[in-house]
C-alpha cells in the first residue's frame, strides 16, 4: 500500500496518511507502528466537537 505525506505535516510533525486512508504513521519512523483509523469516521467526530481535549 502507499503512503503520502499529510499536507498538514510540517519539519517537525510529519505524518504519512495510507492511500486508502485507513492508517496514519510518522514519516520519520516509517517502520514503525501505524494507527488503524476510519479516517472519514474520525473526521466526523472532530468536526462535532466531542473529542475532550
Amino acid at each position: 500500500m502507499e503512503w503520502r505525506k499529510s499536507s498538514r505535516s510540517d519539519d517537525a510533525n510529519c505524518v504519512q496518511v495510507r492511500q486508502d486512508l485507513a492508517a496514519v504513521r510518522d514519516s520519520k519512523n516509517p517502520g514503525g507502528p501505524t494507527l488503524a483509523v476510519d479516517l472519514s469516521r474520525l473526521s466526523v467526530v472532530v468536526k462535532s466537537g466531542k473529542l475532550a481535549r
